[in-house]
């Protein structure tokens, strides 16, 4: 574990706490596109075990804070992860994107129901929270990937991931 990766950790987490207050609300779901972007930068820049622990630290965070609900952990944990996959092992800023989207958007939405189901008694339709999830995923990749393809045509991005990378 080295400081540079903990400190960049706890910037992007403390970047991802900052603005939350910034959501827009769709159906019974509040969407964070900021969680989505440090998820695939995070994912990218840090590997896939960072960005899940970030994603986790920023839902338990916001949830302290009032500001996110427990439907932010399914969401932002699984597209994490599959970001962060996808990536590490096919070096493709694409992947990442797929990963956040499909990993929040779909699997993280399944996963949300039965919590709102059970925790916050929402009587959502089963797939109630794709459309919202992969909207705020969406707009959070895109946010990043246009910064990642900045960052990798300045020669940038490869000088943070073998910096980082372990």
């Amino acid at each position: 574990m080295s400081v540079k990766k903990l400190s960049l950790a706890g910037i992007l987490v403390a970047v991802g706490v900052v603005c939350s207050t910034f959501y827009i609300p769709i159906g019974v779901s509040k969407v964070f596109p900021v969680q989505h972007f440090i998820n695939v930068l995070a994912g990218v820049i840090l590997g896939p075990a960072y960005a899940v622990t970030m994603a986790f630290t920023t839902s338990i965070l916001r949830n302290v804070m009032g500001t996110g609900s427990l439907l932010a952990f399914p969401g932002s944990m699984c597209g994490a992860l599959i970001a962060g996959l996808l990536y590490k092992y096919t070096k493709k800023l694409g992947a990442a994107f797929l990963g956040e989207v499909t990993g929040t958007g779909i699997i993280g939405a399944i996963l949300a129901y039965p919590i709102a189901a059970q925790f916050l008694s929402s009587k959502v339709a089963f797939y109630g929270f794709v459309i919202p999830f992969s909207i705020s995923s969406l707009a959070g990749a895109v946010l990043s990937i246009t910064l990642l393809i900045s960052l990798k045509k300045a020669g940038i991005l490869q000088k943070l991931i073998s910096s980082e990378q372990i």
